[in-house]
């Protein structure tokens, strides 16, 4: 389990979990200020051991040495470009635009992303990303991004395939991100396959402290 501290715009919470009988995971995440906002990524390389930690891991290093500004799209392609040697990785992004209050995110392949609305009166209650099929590094498919607003509050959960595909029922937008996570994987974890659970509450900084 780990507990993100991140002086920036975002509360998190991650909590991850490897198949039983391996040392390491295939789930990865990240998250890193950039000039626009904060970037939040979770990675799952194909399988589980090494292999597959390798694979996402080599992404993570990608997106951590993309020190320009880049939009989504082209962070994954260049993902793509580094994994090439490698097993592959399936991937879903998120930048928070501090500027404009907007969140853009993409995905490949089956880390799923949902957004929950704080005000209870915003139709729709939940976003769901629309995942692109396809693997980085080996197949990758033609990429959309999608740019959504955000209002303080709102809740970003990324899980990978190691939990069922119910996380987010249930789920409280005002729960701390850290105990919700833990308390996803805990609920939701499959148990046959490596799982990572990421979770950020959005605030706006100009209303802060």
């Amino acid at each position: 389990m780990e507990t993100l501290d991140v002086s920036s715009g975002l509360e998190l919470g991650v909590a991850t979990l490897a198949l039983g009988g391996q040392t390491v995971s295939g789930d990865q995440h990240l998250v890193k200020a950039v000039p626009q906002g904060i970037l939040v990524a979770v990675i799952d390389g194909l399988g589980h051991g090494r292999e597959a930690a390798l694979a996402a891991k080599t992404a993570v290093a990608t997106l951590e040495n993309a020190l320009d500004y880049i939009s989504i799209i082209t962070l994954v392609q260049r993902c793509h470009e580094s994994l090439a040697q490698t097993r592959g990785v399936v991937m879903s992004l998120a930048l928070f635009n501090e500027t404009d209050h907007t969140m853009t995110w993409a995905g490949v392949g089956n880390v799923a992303g949902v957004l929950l609305r704080a005000d209870p009166a915003t139709n729709p209650a939940q976003e769901n990303l629309l995942l692109r099929g396809g693997v980085v590094g080996f197949q990758l498919p033609g990429l959309t991004a999608a740019v959504i607003p955000v209002m303080p509050g709102d809740l970003l959960i990324f899980a990978t395939d190691g939990l069922d595909g119910n996380f987010s029922n249930g789920v409280s937008v005002n729960e701390a991100p850290q105990r919700l996570a833990t308390r996803i994987l805990a609920q939701h974890g499959k148990g046959t396959d490596d799982a990572l659970v990421l979770v950020a509450r959005w605030h706006d900084k100009k209303h802060k402290g």
